[in-house]
């Protein structure tokens, strides 16, 4: 039998512990989460409203099918940052008319919805995954543009956001965009580079320089109407295809442009999904808050892989990495989670193995992260741990099936490279809120600094302020912690989001299915040179 048997104790005084500190973790996520759907607090959202708008998600629900979910992204996108969190823009995974679509929605309660640089990078990696899983792209614009302060930080690198959809465009995969206020400036590419533009009557403005801009560059009187208005657009210059009534209305003929695609999955339907065998509420209590205490990973893997059946491939080899063969919502996937931490020389070539192998099946992989990163000494540098993880890397970098990857532990220094961190372009890749991720752990990080110092004052003959190092090792590890936690790298789009442990299955199996879209292939052989 390859069922996974659980010797947790969900009464345990351990699981307890572990479960109480998850959710206090998760009772500050979600006051996090509040403040990106407070958009730009209740004034402006009052005064949006008054205007007779929909806020941005409620346009979102209105034009995704009843009753299906949206997997929103990067949603804490400016935490920590002089910004709002949620960086003034929506993006996320929904199904309209049947076709599963990237979504990329301004909020103009937060500044009108004009862009600073958090939003930049947010809506360049809901592009990015568009791209990746050939989504169809849907924009809802309502935007005044850069958020002038910041245009340093966004006019040259701001230019990529119209790249994509171009690029997007040429490599078939529809592009949508649907104007329910402003889109001026460079804004107004976003309808001029799409393939189907959708306007407001009446609300619509879409032109390169408004009334004013116009009236100083060439001192011509105009309106906004004629300057930029749908109806003009809609009769005169054709930059937009439909023309609605009201907002309602543009997302009734949205949801029109997406059924008459004809997008189709590349691959068949996933077969029957048995759900797991063992409670998903369990999950909260199975990391413990101190991650230097060791937990099995295949308690995990059993409570979010279909009917908790898992194929562990080289059980008795390379013990800290727990490697095998799953289905997870009838995909199948290749599994490789870290057990106790650190990666040996055995986990690397196991590993490199198991990459491989995946690729020859077309096998989508997961990794879900607890590691400190590679073994280091005399004997490990011997025994050639250098070669052996370069081995698993050269492996991750080169694989072509698509990776997800979820930070459910520690994911320090070149661990965090091994098992597909963000710089290995995972498909996607989520946190939960136990999660840690930095170059080593805080306290070695501080340590390390204090024999670098220490060793520099015996070569210079000078004598050691042991005071002054207790004070800079308490500030480096306060600092490293800091910037090790979820919130912190999530803020700066290091991964996709911070998901509820009990929701990892769900928002996995949203994953699959929309990569699905795209082609799964392999990589046959070029995996580079694997040093031996």
């Amino acid at each position: 039998m390859t069922v996974l048997a659980s010797a947790l104790d969900p009464a345990g005084a351990d699981h307890t512990a572990h479960r109480e500190a998850m959710l206090a973790k998760l009772a500050e996520l979600e006051g996090e989460h509040a403040k990106a759907l407070a958009g730009g607090g209740e004034k402006y959202v009052q005064r949006h409203r008054k205007r007779g708008k929909l806020l941005v998600r409620e346009r979102i629900e209105m034009l995704l099918d009843p009753d299906t979910p949206f997997l929103e992204l990067s949603p804490l996108a400016g935490w920590g940052s002089d910004y709002p969190v949620g960086a003034s823009i929506v993006t996320g995974i929904g199904v309209i008319s049947g076709v599963e679509c990237l979504i990329s929605a301004n909020d103009p309660t937060v500044r009108g919805g004009a862009s600073n640089p958090w939003t930049l990078k947010k809506a360049l990696r809901a592009h990015e995954i568009a791209r990746a899983n050939r989504l169809p792209l849907v924009s809802l614009v309502e935007s005044g543009g850069a958020d002038l302060p910041s245009q340093k930080e966004i006019f040259i690198p701001g230019g990529a956001m119209f790249r994509d959809l171009t690029r997007l465009s040429a490599s078939g995969i529809p592009t949508i965009a649907v104007v329910f206020g402003n889109s001026t400036a460079g804004g107004a590419y976003i309808p001029g580079m799409s393939d189907h533009v959708i306007m407001v009557k009446e609300r619509s403005k879409v032109f390169l320089g408004g009334p004013p801009l116009v009236k100083m560059a060439t001192g011509e009187e105009s309106d906004d109407e004629s300057l930029g208005g749908a109806e003009m657009h809609a009769r005169t210059s054709g930059l937009a295809d439909y023309f609605a009534t009201d907002e309602p209305d543009a997302l009734r003929q949205a949801r029109r442009v997406v059924a008459r695609l004809n997008w189709r999955k590349a691959q068949s339907d996933p077969g029957p999904a048995e759900p797991p065998k063992y409670d998903t509420e369990e999950l909260l209590g199975i990391v413990p808050s101190d991650l230097k205490v060791p937990f099995d990973p295949r308690e995990v893997i059993a409570r979010i892989v279909d009917g908790s059946d898992f194929d562990e491939f080289k059980p008795l080899y390379g013990h800290s990495l727990a490697t095998g063969w799953a289905a997870l919502h009838g995909y199948p996937v290749g599994v490789l989670a870290n057990a106790q931490g650190v990666l040996f020389s055995e986990e690397s070539q196991k590993a490199a193995q198991f990459i491989q192998l995946a690729n020859q099946r077309d096998i989508p992989l997961l990794f879900l992260h607890n590691t400190t990163g590679y073994m280091v000494g005399r004997d490990y540098e011997q025994g050639g741990i250098i070669k052996h993880g370069a081995m698993m890397i050269n492996a991750v970098s080169n694989s072509r099936v698509p990776h997800l990857s979820v930070l459910i532990g520690a994911s320090y220094g070149a661990g965090h490279y091994g098992m597909c961190g963000r710089a290995y372009d995972p498909r996607f890749l989520f946190a939960w809120p136990s999660a840690k991720s930095a170059v080593m752990g805080p306290q070695q990080l501080a340590g390390v600094m204090s024999i670098v110092a220490r060793q520099s004052a015996a070569a210079k003959g000078q004598p050691y302020d042991e005071e002054a190092d207790a004070a800079l090792r308490a500030m480096v590890e306060q600092q490293i912690e800091s910037e090790s936690l979820p919130l912190f790298l999530s803020g700066r789009l290091y991964d996709d989001g911070v998901i509820d442990p009990r929701d990892t299955r769900t928002v996995l199996g949203l994953c699959l299915s929309a990569l699905h879209t795209a082609p799964v292939e392999g990589a046959r052989g070029g995996f580079g040179v694997f040093r031996m």
